[in-house]
C-alpha cells in the first residue's frame, strides 16, 4: 500500500488533465525508470509491474547470489549472506528478486519523480493539444479575448487552450475588448519547445472562404463551389464562384436578395466590400467579370507574358483601378494576369516606362501602384487627386505633368 499511496500523492492533479489511467501508468513507469537509472546506474535488471485497474505498480530489483566478498556490482549481485536474509534457503548462482518500496528511494528523489512525472504529464497533454489544433488548421475557431498586447490578442477556448491573434493577422479595423468572442481560421500550429504555438487568422483568404462555407447553405451542400478568393483585409475581396448545376445561379444564391446572405459575412469582415463573380474558364471573360463594376470593351491577352491588356471607356477607367488600386490589383490576382489599362482612342499614348530617362523609376511605381502606366492616364487626373492616391509630394507631381505635356506638345 505504501507504493499506492505515494503514486495516488503523485496523480492527484491528473483529473484536472486529459488523460486517462493506462497513459498515466506509462507515463509513471518511464518516470520510475529514470530514477532507477540515476539511483542506481542501469534499470536493465529492474521489472516493473503496472497494475493500471487498481492505479499501483511494484517494483522488483532482481540480482545474482555470489559468495560472501566477491560482490562486484552491488547493483546486480547480492551476498549469499544478504540474499539468505530475505530467504534462509538461497544458494550461491541462484536469482534474488527484491521488492523496491519508493519510500527507499529517498525524499529528494520522490521530490524529483513528482517534478519529473508532472513535466511528462504536461509534454502528454501538449502533444494531444498540438495533434487536435493540427487537424483544425484551416478551419473557422471561436475564441475568448483574454488579454490585448500590443503586437497580439491572447484569446482562450472553453478548454482554456491559448490561441495567438498577431496584429498582422488581424482586420486593420479589428478591435477587441476582454470578454469579445472572436472568430477567426487556425493558419498555424507549431510545437515550439513541448508547448504548441496555435496561430489564428482573420486577414487570410481562407478565413473568407471557410465563412461563404459556414454562412452559404448552397456553398456547405458542394452545390457551390469556391473557385478563388482574394482579399486586401477590411478593404476589398474578390470572390469567384462556380456551380455544376445551371439551375443555381451561383451570385446570386451567395449574395441573397437585397444582399441579404452575404450581409453577415460582410460586417464579420468589418464591412470590407465584397464582389461575388461567375467563375468560367473562359479567360477573356473572367478578366471581364473581374474588373466590375468597371465595363470592358475589349481585352487582348499575352499568354506567355501572363499580361492583358484591357481597353475601357475613360468613365470606366477609374472603376476598374478603384480606390488606392485595389479593383485593378485584386482583379490581377484572382485571374493571374498582370492587368494593363488603357483608354479608348488613346493609342498615341505613351507608357509611363518610356520616361524613365527624365523620370526616377521609384516615382514611375508610384504611379503603377493606382493604375497609372501611360502619360494620358497620368495628365487625365487632377493634381489634388493625385497628391492623396500616391505618396508622392506635389512638386513632384507638377515636374511629371510637365514632363509628360511636354511629350504631346512636340
Amino acid at each position: 500500500m505504501e507504493n499506492l499511496a505515494l503514486i495516488d500523492s503523485f496523480s492527484e492533479f491528473k483529473d484536472d488533465k486529459q488523460i486517462d489511467r493506462v497513459t498515466l501508468m506509462a507515463i509513471l513507469e518511464d518516470v520510475f525508470r529514470n530514477a532507477l537509472k540515476k539511483k542506481y546506474g542501469s534499470d536493465d535488471n529492474f521489472d516493473i509491474i503496472v497494475n493500471p485497474d487498481k492505479g499501483d505498480l511494484e517494483i522488483w530489483r532482481n540480482r545474482v547470489v555470489v559468495a560472501d566478498g566477491e560482490v562486484e556490482d552491488p547493483n546486480e549481485e547480492i551476498s549469499i549472506s544478504e540474499a539468505r536474509k530475505i530467504e534462509p534457503d538461497f544458494e550461491i548462482g541462484e536469482d534474488v528478486s527484491e521488492e523496491v518500496k519508493l519510500i527507499d528511494l529517498g525524499r529528494r528523489s520522490i521530490l524529483a519523480l513528482r517534478q519529473n512525472l508532472i513535466s511528462k504529464i504536461h509534454e502528454h497533454d501538449n502533444t494531444i493539444i498540438y495533434k487536435q489544433f493540427k487537424d483544425l488548421e484551416g478551419e473557422i475557431y471561436t475564441a475568448e479575448v483574454h488579454h490585448i498586447r500590443h503586437r497580439a490578442v491572447i484569446l482562450l477556448d472553453d478548454d482554456g487552450n491559448e490561441i495567438i491573434l498577431p496584429k498582422e493577422k488581424q482586420i486593420p479595423s479589428d478591435f477587441f475588448r476582454k470578454g469579445d468572442n472572436v472568430r477567426g481560421i487556425i493558419e498555424s500550429v507549431d510545437l515550439k519547445g513541448n508547448k504548441p504555438a496555435i496561430i489564428m487568422s482573420r486577414a487570410a483568404p481562407i478565413f473568407l472562404e471557410k465563412l461563404f462555407e459556414q454562412e452559404i447553405p448552397e456553398v456547405f451542400d458542394g452545390l457551390i463551389t469556391v473557385k478563388k478568393v482574394v482579399r486586401i483585409p477590411g478593404e476589398k475581396a474578390k470572390v469567384a464562384v462556380d456551380s455544376y448545376d445551371d439551375r443555381i445561379d451561383p451570385v446570386g444564391a451567395c449574395v441573397g436578395m437585397k444582399g441579404s446572405r452575404i450581409h453577415g459575412i460582410v460586417r464579420e469582415l468589418g464591412n470590407e466590400n465584397i464582389d461575388v463573380i461567375n467563375y468560367t474558364s473562359n479567360l477573356t471573360l473572367f478578366i471581364t467579370r473581374a474588373l466590375s463594376p468597371a465595363k470592358v470593351t475589349s481585352v487582348k491577352i499575352d499568354e506567355e507574358k501572363k499580361r492583358a491588356e484591357v481597353i475601357l471607356r475613360p468613365e470606366e477607367v477609374s472603376k476598374a483601378i478603384g480606390r488606392g488600386g485595389h479593383n485593378i490589383r485584386l482583379a490581377g490576382q484572382l485571374t493571374g494576369y498582370e492587368i494593363d489599362v488603357l483608354r479608348e482612342g488613346a493609342e498615341e499614348d505613351v507608357e509611363l516606362s518610356e520616361f524613365s530617362d527624365e523620370i526616377e523609376g521609384w516615382i514611375i511605381q508610384e504611379f503603377h501602384k493606382i493604375g497609372l502606366d501611360t502619360a494620358k492616364s497620368v495628365l487625365e487626373h487632377d493634381i489634388n487627386d493625385l497628391v492623396k492616391r500616391t505618396d508622392l509630394e506635389e512638386e513632384t507631381i507638377r515636374d511629371v505633368i510637365n514632363i509628360l505635356k511636354e511629350e504631346f506638345e512636340e
